[in-house]
């Protein structure tokens, strides 16, 4: 009987270190982006950014299929921007006239704290079409051609084109996005 009591004694203790040792452990498992994201708009005191306050001016082509998007605050002070934009394909009218896309996820979203004047990014990869003129997708799918997208970021969408005047081409009807960073000075 002792052993038994003292078992239990010795397992209450156990049972705390268990649980304070899950606890740190979905703590760290969170990463500092979740700690910031979680608390940036609080502690900072700056509210969700607006698509009201942002502006995207157009998006720089990397390689082949891939675009760098910045977004500037020209809001009057700070504001947080966080997690992975929406994106769509769209012609030259109304943003609202748009063909939303599957985006797939890539990288940890955290908060980016922007002041007036600052900047954040993301990065969009298609799927690239492959050939020449008609071109064709690997997955046979058709392939997907428009002059514009609308990124969907802070409760609304912003319009623009390739920086170089050419066109969005994809495969697939998907887009891979990253999560919003700060862009350095």
């Amino acid at each position: 009987m002792q052993r038994t009591a003292r078992g239990g004694a010795d397992r209450a203790p156990a049972r705390w270190l268990v649980a304070g040792a899950l606890a740190c452990g979905l703590l760290a498992a969170a990463g500092p982006a979740g700690a910031v994201e979680g608390t940036a708009g609080r502690s900072a005191g700056a509210a969700p950014c607006t698509s009201e306050q942002l502006v995207a001016d157009g998006a720089q082509r990397i390689g082949v299929s891939g675009f760098r998007i910045t977004v500037v605050n020209e809001g009057p002070g700070a504001c947080v921007l966080k997690g992975h934009p929406a994106v769509a394909l769209a012609g030259q009218g109304s943003p609202d006239r748009n063909k939303p896309l599957d985006v797939v996820r890539e990288g940890r979203a955290g908060a980016v704290r922007l002041e007036a004047g600052d900047r954040a990014w993301t990065r969009l990869t298609f799927t690239p079409v492959l050939g020449e003129a008609d071109g064709y997708c690997d997955s046979g799918a058709e392939p997907g051609v428009a002059p514009s997208v609308v990124l969907g970021v802070g409760g609304g969408g912003l319009q623009l084109a390739p920086d170089d005047g050419g066109n969005f081409a994809l495969c697939d009807g998907a887009v891979r996005a990253t999560a919003f960073r700060p862009a350095s000075p």
